[in-house]
């Protein structure tokens, strides 16, 4: 097996194919764990009933949002992340775990430095935050493989099955995962509480499918791992894979998927016709009626492709007015366990993202890409988990049917009831949901103070429901003891306090609302409101717009203050807790941009929050009553307390005189990065491409030996070949097909002389290219130079596709009037492949490229002796001259205060018709890839602490010409996207490898 060996170690081989019956996990005997119908729970904190899971006996609503912490390698921003979710309202984030960056050669497991989940953890549990853990083995995510390192492709096996050399393949990643996950659970003072094996387990070629014995297995592998909370499933759409009491495999709570408007931002405005469900609660209680409903993705944004619009557009397509529609709808079914994919998405950096996207996997989510909240979609989501957060009748409520009549007098109005007790919802929608007209409605409901009662009941007034909107109404709800006995205006929170009730109420702009309270006694405090007060209730009806308005209704100091807003005015609100997982003790306020946590300390009522600009605060409930210190971020406010008892204050707000460098104005050096054109360029050290047969099991060859990178251990960034023969001086043509993943892009050398590039295009992962020869003298050696831009491995979504093992480099070739035998290839990818050199950036970070195999990309490489470094203008004045690739490398400080937030970009500009290639690297860090003729992406945030605010950085820009002639980036600058007083502690530089010169290195 000589040509077996050559490529990958015994040692790596043998972790492929250990016996079944030394395998550390998945063993499987008489006394493992049973399927889950057929056992108790493992422990008794975390259970669930057919409504809701429970924490500690307590109902839960469980409102989570999506995080990768490998999107964002700065441990120090997690607490920022979970901040900012808890002040959505949220109490949960659902993470998935990349096998890919941890296990990048077969069984070295690494979870350490970016890749140790530790203080992931560890910030979920300071902020007060569940997470649901989502290791896989398979997550796809948008990342390289679907989760799966390069390695995988050497499995013969139909990945994700019952193959016995794939489960051999994934039993030291997840027995390693598994335990980390169990030391971290809620029964060890950890903040997890369920686990989702597997991911999307919904469509197969393969049969049987769903395979329970595959499913058991990972089941098993995750509790022998010591797992002992309840798992959870994600079904891509409502199939019932898997459901509890459905045999081997069954999972302890269903859950599936949901992404009504799909992935096309390039039409942001159209919502088709059929993309509303209304059947997912009834299908429900035929697979799982006594489970949690439970949806563990729904949509809370997009992906974007190579070429796509941008996330700009998603951003238009998944707005807020689809979180009204859609999220509402989902209610309608009783949903308690939410996740919203995604709620940040964050960076692929470091090649971590599979083909169909580029650097940026902003998704279009909540939070930003660079953390920034302030897309109306965050605050729209924070009025509704608040929401939910206080309306504990919600989580028993039985679930009424749609309709169009029962409720309203407009059949253009549908409306779903639920019921708990005297307690009702009712979910507002227009019958046709996708509508852009207006229709104005009455609702004539059941209450206990009045029987069946037509509202709005003032003055003939009607009730509003703007295009692609969607409203929450309630009846008989409860504030504190005290009946709401009906509101139209929609609740965003409430609390009642020792000497008061606050309730925020909003609507949208220019509507019409109504409520009554069971109390009598009326003070309006601010704007016009229309009131009646009899027979111990009070009637207030208002028109939501930019004027507040505020009633005080009650007697005897028991008084309940009514804020009534609009919604736009209701974003500036906030409800937060200062128990991490508790409500019990919120402090309701009016601020700006971000409020972080509340604490209050006898008479001190200390606030952290985030303010872009001078701002006007309002405690409406929740300071102390002999409050004599008010801080915010440990700075002391002066403070006034009303007559009303509202405490009000100014932050004030003053930018930081804050410089950026002029990259222009660097002093750059260069490097060639192409020297394997040259024909002094020694070789030697490559790896010979000889392997006569492939590992890989989904493709055949049609070279005489291998020429797809994995085979030789390199699954990441550029590939080179270097292809010698030698001449019969008939050569006319060279015929190639170079594979890289879509949108990628190839260059093809004789000797030095360029023959050619496949420039790229969107959604095209092979190309066939046929280049014409100079003249050649015969029984003369020439090299053939190829580059093959990787861009990911595809993901593996339909078991049995085994696109995942889809390879990257050559497919075949032709060479003028030689066999394909005449031509001896090497190959080089990532220095040592899986061996791979930088441990502390992972096995992805670094390609083929000559300056990222020597290291000239990581800091200090500028004082490298030897290195060959040449003054330059930089790669926009000077660029490269000739079609190939040029390293050029600078460095530059920056001072940025403490105590500021301040999101910094790379932008490029394009001024060429020219096709090139540029990866940036900021401080070793591959934190951009921009591909002029594709695009979309020309902004590249790079987050604080990759960054160094306080200090020295250094940026490396590879440029790869693709085209004839000279290559000049059109514009490269570095600039703030906001500057923001931050509430947010430290956070340190990210340690990552220095340079050092590669012994190894060719």
């Amino acid at each position: 097996m000589k040509h077996f060996l050559n490529g990958v170690s015994a040692a790596a081989l043998a972790c492929l194919t250990v016996a079944a019956n030394a395998r550390a996990v998945g063993y499987r005997s008489p006394t493992d764990f049973i399927v889950p119908y057929k056992r108790q729970a493992l422990q008794d904190i975390v259970t669930w009933d057919k409504d809701t899971i429970f924490i500690n006996g307590e109902r839960l609503f469980l409102y989570s949002g999506e995080v990768h912490p490998y999107r964002l390698p700065v441990p120090d921003l997690y607490i920022d992340l979970f901040q900012k979710i808890k002040a959505l309202g949220y109490n949960g984030v659902s993470f998935y775990v990349d096998w890919a960056l941890l296990e990048g050669k077969p069984g070295e497991y690494r979870e350490e430095g970016v890749f140790d989940l530790k203080p992931f953890f560890d910030a979920a549990s300071e902020a007060g935050i569940y997470l649901i853990a989502r290791p896989g083995p398979y997550i796809n995510a948008e990342v390289s493989g679907g989760g799966y390192p390069g390695w995988i492709q050497r499995v013969k096996g139909i990945l994700r099955t019952r193959a016995e050399d794939y489960l051999n393949a994934t039993d030291n990643y997840m027995a390693n995962v598994g335990k980390t996950l169990a030391a971290a659970q809620i029964t060890n003072g950890g903040p997890i509480i369920l686990v989702q094996p597997e991911n999307e387990y919904t469509n197969s070629r393969e049969t049987p499918f769903p395979d329970g014995y595959y499913m058991q297995y990972v089941e098993d592998q995750i509790r022998n791992a010591g797992v002992v909370v309840p798992l959870i499933s994600n079904d891509a759409n409502n199939g019932g894979h898997n459901v509890p009491g459905s045999g081997e495999g069954a999972v302890d709570i269903y859950g599936h998927d949901g992404y009504p408007l799909g992935f096309d931002c390039s039409n942001p405005e159209v919502w088709g016709d059929q993309q509303l469900v209304t059947d997912w609660y009834d299908v429900h209680l035929q697979q799982s009626p006594n489970t949690p409903y439970s949806i563990l993705e729904f949509q809370g944004g997009s992906y974007d492709p190579w070429g796509g619009p941008g996330f700009e557009k998603c951003l238009q397509l998944v707005n807020a007015a689809f979180e009204r529609v859609f999220y509402k709808n989902i209610y309608t079914f009783g949903v308690t366990i939410f996740n919203i994919y995604m709620t940040f998405g964050g960076t692929n950096w470091g090649n971590l993202g599979h083909p169909g996207g580029y650097t940026s996997y902003d998704y279009a989510a909540p939070i930003a890409e660079d953390r920034q909240v302030n897309r109306e979609k965050y605050s729209e989501q924070k009025l509704q988990a608040n929401f939910f957060k206080v309306s504990p009748a919600y989580l028993t409520a039985s679930r009424g049917a749609r309709s169009t009549t029962q409720w309203t007098n407009n059949p253009a109005i549908t409306v779903t009831d639920a019921t708990n007790n005297n307690t009702k919802f009712y979910f507002v929608r227009h019958t046709t949901y996708n509508t852009l007209d207006s229709a104005n409605y009455k609702l004539t409901i059941p209450t206990s103070a009045f029987g069946n009662t037509t509202v709005p009941q003032y003055n003939g007034t009607s009730l509003s429901l703007n295009g692609r909107d969607s409203k929450i109404h309630v009846s008989d709800y409860d504030i504190g003891g005290t009946t709401l006995v009906y509101s139209t205006a929609e609740i965003f929170t409430w609390h009642k306090y020792d000497d008061r009730t606050v309730l925020v109420v909003y609507g949208g702009p220019g509507e019409t609302h109504e409520l009554v309270i069971e109390a009598t006694g009326l003070d309006v405090l601010e704007g016009d409101v229309k009131s009646t007060s009899t027979k111990g209730y009070t009637l207030l009806n208002f028109q939501a717009d930019d004027t507040r308005k505020v009633a005080k209704v009650g007697v005897d100091k028991n008084f309940i203050y009514v804020y009534m807003l609009d919604r736009n005015s209701a974003y500036n609100y906030w409800s937060i807790d200062q128990e991490p997982h508790s409500n019990a003790d919120a402090v309701i306020l009016k601020a700006g941009y971000l409020v972080r946590t509340a604490n209050v300390d006898g008479s001190t009522l200390a606030l952290s929050g985030d303010v872009n600009a001078t701002t006007a605060v309002e405690i409406l409930g929740g300071a102390p009553s002999d409050l004599s210190t008010l801080t915010f971020n440990g700075n002391e406010l002066d403070f006034e307390t009303t007559d009303e008892g509202v405490v009000t204050a100014t932050i004030g707000f003053s930018k930081p005189d804050i410089s950026y460098p002029d990259l222009s104005k660097l002093d750059w050096k260069y490097v060639d990065s192409l020297p394997e054109i040259q024909s002094s360029y020694d070789d030697s050290a490559w790896k010979d491409a000889d392997l006569e047969e492939t590992y890989n099991s989904h493709r055949d060859l049609n070279t005489p030996t291998s020429l797809y990178g994995s085979d030789y251990g390199f699954h990441t960034g550029t590939l080179v070949f270097r292809g010698h023969f030698t001449a019969s001086g008939a050569e006319k043509t060279l015929f190639i097909i170079t594979q890289g993943g879509a949108a990628y892009g190839a260059s093809v050398w004789l000797d030095s002389t360029f023959l050619g590039s496949y420039r790229g295009a969107k959604g095209i992962d092979f190309a066939n290219s046929t280049f014409t020869l100079p003249t050649l003298t015969g029984n003369q050696t020439h090299t053939l130079t190829v580059l093959v831009d990787n861009q990911g491995l595809d993901e593996n979504w339909t078991v049995g596709d085994e696109t995942t093992k889809n390879p990257r480099g050559i497919m075949d070739f032709d060479l003028d009037g030689h066999e394909k035998s005449d031509v001896a290839w090497k190959i080089t990818g990532n220095l040592g492949g899986e061996d791979y050199v930088d441990k502390s950036r992972g096995p992805l970070n670094e390609g083929g490229l000559f300056a990222e195999r020597h290291g000239l990309h990581l800091p200090g490489a500028l004082a490298a002796d030897g290195a060959g470094w040449q003054d330059s203008a930089g790669p926009v004045a000077d660029g490269i001259s000739t079609p190939g690739v040029g390293f050029f490398g600078a460095e530059f400080d920056l001072a940025v205060p403490a105590g500021w937030d301040v999101p910094l970009s790379f932008t490029f500009t394009n001024a060429s018709t020219s096709a090139y290639r540029v990866l940036l690297y900021v401080n070793g860090w591959q934190y951009g890839k921009y591909v002029n003729n594709i695009g979309p992406q020309t902004k590249f945030p790079v987050p604080q602490g990759i960054l160094d605010y306080a200090g020295t950085n250094y940026l490396g820009v590879a440029v790869w010409g693709l085209d004839d002639g000279e290559t000049k980036l059109g514009g490269l600058a570095l600039g703030a996207d906001a500057v923001i007083a931050t509430g947010l502690g430290k956070v340190g530089v990210v340690d990552g490898d220095k340079y050092k010169a590669r012994e190894e290195a060719y």
